[in-house]
Parts: C-alpha cells; structure tokens; sequence
C-alpha cells in the first residue's frame, strides 16, 4: 500500500472530486458512515460521548459522524468551534444547520468564545475532530488548553483522520503534550507516515481506516517513497517451485557467525535459512561449534575456522550465492581483521546483521571508505544502527539519518523495530506490517538474517529478498505468538514457524492471524 504525504492526499481528495463531479460534502459523509461504523461497534449507546468539532473539513467529518450517530440512537454533546463567528468552512456551515434543523432536543453548542468545559470522566468517549492534517502550525492558546484538558480526563479518545495537533508527515517539531493522546485513531482512506513512528505511538493509539473512495486512477498515478507492506503484495513476489527442481535450483547460502559461548546465534540463522527453502546451507563458524551445529542443524554442512574459539578467516574456499556475516561472531580483533579482508575482496551483496556491525562500528573505515559491496543488507536495532552512524535523539530522526545513510553508501538499512522499515538507496521506504512484541527476544534477528540470506540464495534480488524476509520473519513471529503468547515465544518459536508462514502466504491466509 502507497503512502501519501498530506499535500499528495489533498491532491488526490481534489482529483478524486474534479474527475468524478462527487462533492466535497459527499466524501465527507462517505468518511462519516465509515467512521460511524468504527464507533458503534465497539461503544454502544450508554457511554456518553463528546464530540468537538473544528472550524475546517476535519470538523465537518465530526459533525457528519453526530448526525449519524444521533440516527443510531446515541446522545453526543456537540461542540462546534467557530471563534469569532466566521471561521467555519462551507461544509462545516451545510452540517451545522442539518444538526440545528434535527430539533430542540439535540445537544448542540457553537462556540464562539468563551465557553464551559464540559466534565469529562474515564466513562466518557471523545471524539477529536478539532484539526486535522491540514493544520499548519502547533496548537495554542485556548486550543493547547482543551487538547490538555481532554488527555488529562482519563476518557477515551477517538481522533477523525489524525490527532488533533499532529503532522501527517515526517516532522520532528512535535511537542507531544500539545497533541491529542489518542486510544483509536481512525484515518480517512490511508494511514499517514507519521503513524509509523515510535515517536508517535502514544499519539496514534491503535489505528483503522475508512474508505470513501478516492480515484484509484489518482492513486496509481501518484508517486509515493513510502509503502506499508501486506500479505497480498508478499504473495505476488513468491515464486512457485516447479515439482522438476532440485536442490540445486535453490541456491547455495553461507553463513558466517558463532564463537565460544555465542553458537546459539549461529544455529537460529542457520534454522531460518533452512526453512526459509535455501537448496544448501553452511556454516562457518570456529572449531568449537562443530558438535553444536552438527547436532542441532544436520540439515547444514559445516565449515570450520582454523580457530577453535572464534573466526579468525573469512576467505572462501567454495562459491555460494549469497552470504550472511554476524551471528554470534563476537568482535574480537582477529574477527574484525577477517572482516576487513573479506569486505575488500568481496563484490557482491552480503547480509551485515548483529557483531559484523559492530565489528564495523569499531573500525568505521569499513564504512567510510565504501567497503560493503552496493546493496547489501545491513539488518541493525537502534542501537547498532546509532553506533554505526551517529547517535539519533529519536526514531523519526533515525529513520531520516537511515534514509541519507543507505543512499550514500548504497546500501539497503532494515531498521528493526515495530514497524520494520526497509531504507533503500533510491529514497524508498517500506514499513512491515507483521510482527509483535513478544519478537523482542534474544535470537530473535539472528533468525531474520537468515531468512534473508536464504532468499538471496534463491535468486531473489537484494531489496527482494530484504521484503519479502522481514515480512515472513514478523508473520512467523505473530504464528509463534498465538501458540506460545508474547511472553512465551522464544526465537526458536519464531524460526518453527517460517515455513508455515510462507504457506499462509502463498495460500492468501496470512490476514487471520492478527
């Protein structure tokens, strides 16, 4: 799924209205019906609910959802913000005579001025439709005062489109507390980027969306650097494996990790390259995990280090379609000059993941002096990503700085995190669609890499194979979590599952986990 900045959406409403000769007013009741919809099937009509309304298109969306509401047997105390007596937009005037032409027992109040807040309990449902993206500047005044006054009720709040105060778009500016705290959020036609960020989370709440519409001609034609990656889009990238195949069709993938103590590691990204359908996985790792390899992983060949406890030598003696470095490999000096020498010769695509980054943080000459071969995958955590490129005071400005890093250094960035975003040197970023929060686990990456190198194994292109892993990892990830409960899952869990998750996939199942 595309996603829009605030301008493109306000391009595509216009298209949308110019192409097809609806109204305005007619996509704002569209957006009602579907918000409507939302609140009625979660709050029945015993729960008392306020709605404040602003001046603009948001606030008309609010009032649409009054009328609605109202016909469905719900009591909502409307507040129409309309200071000064000239501020409200065509849509918003339309919406406040239906309201006023429904009769005397309508609770209905205009504010022009000053005005009693109403008392707001934990009972309460608030629905925010007092600014929506189209607000340019931070709330003040009387505004930031009620926008306070509603997060500190303890009500529930239900924000039309966008939280009130909050920018649709990549912007570090927010005051946090000047915004509404949203619990739902329900968006007209598409999730904006902002809602992607951890920044925000506590902004957004849980969010939904409600179509009304819009040119699907608008939509395809309109560019866009930012997608949400779901199942459907996953499936039209799997190939069907053909009954003649062997094992040769399916690539041939190594991976390079393990050291005394950290072989674990080494053995779930072994795991998630197994499963994730590789034709041959091996693994070099030190002469110590030989017994843990072989007894964990016999599908695996083995490959051992003329180390006994750690990697000391990365050159290879065989050729392998793709190649995954990281995993348990520790960051020990002989381990970083292995490194160092294999990043030099090598040109092809690699996976980076876990102790190779930071094997490269403590010699960032790797970095500097554009070591890693063009569109490699670097898979790193904030952390690691903050030691490898700078320290960021937030996600927003991690995903920016991720953004400029994977184009000067062309290289791919998965940035882990609840939204997993694929950065890519061409500006374009995915946000991942699978995944919970029992996946914070230890190992839990390791498995990742492997996925991903497996896929590379297969022939699928970098960026492919970067998309398609991060999207079957978090849907293996939500399997293990209805088996085991997010406190439960183990990656282990996680790597058990890959293959399930690609056959829910490939079969378009894959929606009924969550």
């Amino acid at each position: 799924m595309k996603l829009f900045t605030t301008s493109d959406i306000r391009s595509i409403d216009k298209e949308t209205i110019e192409s097809t000769g609806i109204s305005s007013l007619e996509l704002v009741k569209r957006a009602a019906r579907g918000i409507t919809d939302e609140i009625t099937k979660r709050w029945s009509p015993r729960y008392p609910m306020v709605i404040f309304a602003g001046p603009g298109n948001n606030g008309a969306d609010g009032l649409a959802t009054a009328i609605n509401l109202i016909a469905a047997g719900y009591h909502p105390s409307i507040y129409l913000f309309n200071i000064g007596g000239s501020m409200l937009g065509k849509n918003c005037k339309t919406l406040k005579e239906e309201i006023k032409s429904l009769g005397p027992g309508i609770d209905f109040i205009e504010v022009t001025g000053q005005f009693t807040l109403p008392e707001l309990s934990e009972r309460h449902v608030v629905i925010d439709s007092l600014f929506g993206t189209g607000l340019r500047e931070e709330l003040t005044g009387g505004f930031k005062a009620l926008v306070r006054y509603i997060n500190e009720s303890g009500a529930t709040i239900v924000s039309i489109d966008i939280p009130s105060g909050m920018s649709g778009d990549l912007t570090c500016s927010n005051i946090n507390r000047n915004i509404v705290h949203a619990n739902l959020t329900i968006a007209i036609e598409f999730p904006r980027i902002s809602f992607f960020l951890k920044n925000n989370s506590e902004l957004v709440g849980e969010w939904v969306t409600v179509k009304i519409g819009l040119s699907q001609e608008a939509i395809a034609k309109t560019p866009s650097n930012f997608h949400y990656v779901e199942g459907n889009e996953i499936k039209r990238l799997l190939r069907e494996r053909s009954p003649f195949s062997s094992k040769a069709d399916y690539g041939s993938c190594l991976i390079i990790g393990g050291s005394y103590g950290m072989m674990g590691a080494a053995v779930l990204s072994t795991k998630g390259a197994l499963r994730s359908g590789a034709g041959k996985v091996t693994v070099h790792a030190p002469q110590c995990g030989y017994e843990i390899l072989q007894s964990s992983v016999p599908e695996a060949l083995f490959d051992a280090d003329a180390h006994k406890l750690i990697v000391s030598d990365m050159m290879l003696k065989h050729r392998f379609n793709s190649i995954a470095i990281g995993p348990g490999l520790g960051t020990n000096e002989q381990t970083i000059n292995a490194l160092d020498n294999f990043l030099k010769t090598m040109k092809n695509p690699v996976v980076l993941d876990a102790d190779a980054l930071n094997c490269i943080s403590r010699r960032k000459s790797l970095l500097t002096n554009k070591d890693i071969p063009v569109l490699s995958i670097l898979t790193p955590h904030a952390i690691e990503f903050d030691r490898l490129f700078g320290e960021q005071p937030d996600e927003e400005s991690r995903l920016l700085h991720a953004m400029e890093m994977s184009k000067q250094y062309e290289i791919l960035i998965i940035l882990k995190g609840h939204y997993t975003a694929l950065v890519r040197p061409d500006s374009k970023v995915f946000f991942n669609s699978t995944g919970n929060a029992g996946m914070a686990t230890g190992g839990s990456g390791d498995v990742l890499t492997g996925v991903i190198a497996s896929l590379m194994a297969q022939g699928y292109k970098p960026e492919v194979s970067a998309l398609i892993g991060t999207y079957i990892h978090g849907l293996a990830g939500d399997l293990a979590s209805e088996e085991h409960g997010e406190y439960g899952m183990t990656a282990s869990d996680i790597a058990a599952n890959i293959g399930k998750a690609f056959k829910l996939t490939m079969t378009n199942k894959q929606n009924n986990i969550k």
